[in-house]
């Protein structure tokens, strides 16, 4: 193996998979694509009904646990990360949302100079092949197929979208074009029935390039910097440990829990944080592992009076036809994530843009796969989507197999258990409409006698889940801000040949599910690297 490259890239997920096609287009950039997940060829992975299992998976995902946290009766909740090439695109629930807007405009606001929405459109639309066609605002050329599965057969989807209009609330052809705010139908990833992930749509069709190549079973150890030049990555691979030579750019892109991880293991963060980790601080950079955001979600349960749910399809003979089916044909239910109708609305009148997301589900589970009770139910996905409580994560020592500490103060900020409670209020009103007369049973999940806002406040703090959106603590912001890591070029300020490009950069969490946006961004900075090297063409 060529021991010098010309660009590394750690990590072969949702944005490394993107750079590793971009960089390696130009046959002279000799590209080497680092991961320590292996083949996402598995049925459970392609397949789109499957997505509990890869993500609950060890081979798949790393599964990261958070500390106790504080203000969630010090529940520890699970942050599952990909582990697999297509990183987390390969075990997440294939939802496709670009955020609003104004996520982007507020990303400039924040610092990030050039990634206003007009600036980040283009990336969107070149990276998506969108069955609705193209417009200003949608793109049909690019790798990403983005559909609406099954094209809402169940007439629960539309009952969800009839109920939002009948509320009061705008109706959506298309949230990811000119009008997020209102309810529609919900796109997803999937191409002719299986899984489009940043490995399928980016690196699959690509690796038979020459000047690309994909090692897997790595675990990167740290990046080696020289006078403030990042010059190397050591890894351990097949139990032995390695040093690869780097001509251009080192770009890191192990995602909001990986990145930071591995930037102070260089010796790259916080000094007090390296020294508690045993690790001498090579460069001091506040932010790196600081600003961690994510999303939390509760279900909204009822049971369902017609009996047209997916609770009838659990059972394991039931599962086997779903199975045999999509193995045949690559159709019916194996073949959508079942999201299939959705909402982006406003907690209060005076929100400048929505903030809360809904995923409509026409069953009652678990997200493991699981019903939640004996006969039929259907549910609503509801969370936040724009909080203003922030947390953190460091390693714990320089060990690279060893679990980072991670901390992300959820409902810390008075204002996000305040969004939480209109939560329930909004749901409540809408679940109530003569849309869902025909199927509108008891209420499951918070339950009638969850009314006042201690009472929420309390389903609230022991019913939210993680939406596994992390991002945020590897900031991009002004390079005079001491609380940005990467410059509005991805390169990590103060040092040379250093880029981090993936969610972690993110200044702040968009309205909607995060593989979207940080494709969009590899895309964006592949350009920022090519044109720094004088090879964009």
């Amino acid at each position: 193996m060529s021991l010098q490259y010309d660009y590394i890239i750690l990590g072969a997920g949702s944005a490394g998979c993107v750079l590793a096609n971009r960089l390696s287009a130009n046959p002279a950039n000799r590209v080497l694509l680092l991961e320590q997940g292996g083949s996402d060829r598995s049925i459970f992975i392609r397949m789109p009904t499957a997505l509990s299992i890869p993500m609950n998976t060890d081979k798949y995902a790393w599964q990261f646990h958070t500390q106790p946290e504080p203000y969630l009766d010090n529940r520890t909740m699970h942050c599952p990360r990909g582990k697999v090439l297509g990183g987390s695109s390969s075990i997440n629930g294939m939802v496709f949302v670009r955020g609003h807007g104004r996520d982007f405009d507020e990303w400039a606001e924040h610092g990030a100079k050039g990634w206003d929405y007009q600036s980040c459109l283009p990336y969107f639309k070149r990276m998506e092949d969108w069955m609705g066609g193209e417009d200003d605002y949608r793109g049909v050329d690019g790798p990403v197929a983005v559909n609406n599965g099954n094209n809402m057969q169940n007439p629960m989807y539309r009952a969800f979208i009839d109920a939002g209009h009948q509320a009061g609330y705008p109706v959506t052809a298309d949230y990811n074009g000119a009008q997020q705010e209102g309810f529609g139908p919900m796109h997803m990833s999937v191409k002719n029935g299986q899984r489009c992930s940043a490995a399928v749509a980016y690196l699959h069709p690509i690796t038979s390039r020459p000047n690309l190549r994909v090692e897997t079973g790595v675990l990167i150890d740290r990046v080696v910097l020289d006078n403030g030049h990042a010059v190397a990555v050591e890894y351990y691979q097949h139990g032995q440990h390695r040093r690869v030579n780097c001509d251009k750019e080192i770009i890191v892109s192990a995602g909001a829990i990986g990145s930071p991880a591995i930037l102070q293991r260089s010796g790259i963060g916080v000094p007090d944080a390296l020294k508690a980790a045993g690790i001498n601080c090579v460069h001091a950079l506040q932010g790196v592992g600081q600003n961690l955001q994510d999303h939390l979600e509760f279900y909204f349960q009822y049971r369902c009076l017609a009996p047209i749910t997916l609770n009838g399809q659990l059972d394991w003979w039931h599962k086997g036809l779903i199975g045999a089916r999509w193995l045949l044909t690559r159709k019916g239910l194996g073949a959508t994530n079942h999201f299939e109708s959705c909402a982006f609305i406003k907690s209060r009148p005076d929100v400048e843009w929505p903030d809360i997301q809904y995923h409509f589900l026409p069953a009652a589970m678990r997200y493991d796969g699981r019903s939640a009770f004996d006969g039929h139910g259907f549910q609503v996905h509801v969370g936040h989507n724009k909080p203003f409580s922030r947390g953190w994560v460091n390693v714990a020592s320089s060990d690279p197999a060893a679990a980072p500490k991670i901390q992300f103060n959820y409902l810390q900020d008075q204002r996000d258990i305040e969004a939480f409670r209109a939560c329930v209020r909004l749901t409540r009103e809408i679940i109530q409409q003569e849309a869902f007369a025909p199927y509108r049973g008891p209420e499951i999940q918070p339950g009638e006698g969850v009314q006042s806002d201690h009472e929420i406040d309390q389903f609230v703090r022991q019913a939210v889940e993680s939406a596994y959106h992390p991002c945020g603590s590897c900031r991009m912001g002004d390079s005079a801000d001491p609380g940005a890591v990467v410059d509005h070029h991805t390169r990590v300020i103060g040092l040379h040949g250093l880029r981090v490009v993936d969610a972690s950069i993110f200044p702040t969490i968009p309205n909607g599910n995060l593989n979207a946006p940080t494709m969009m961004v590899a895309e964006k900075a592949a350009d920022h690297i090519l044109s720094a090297q004088g090879t964009l063409s």
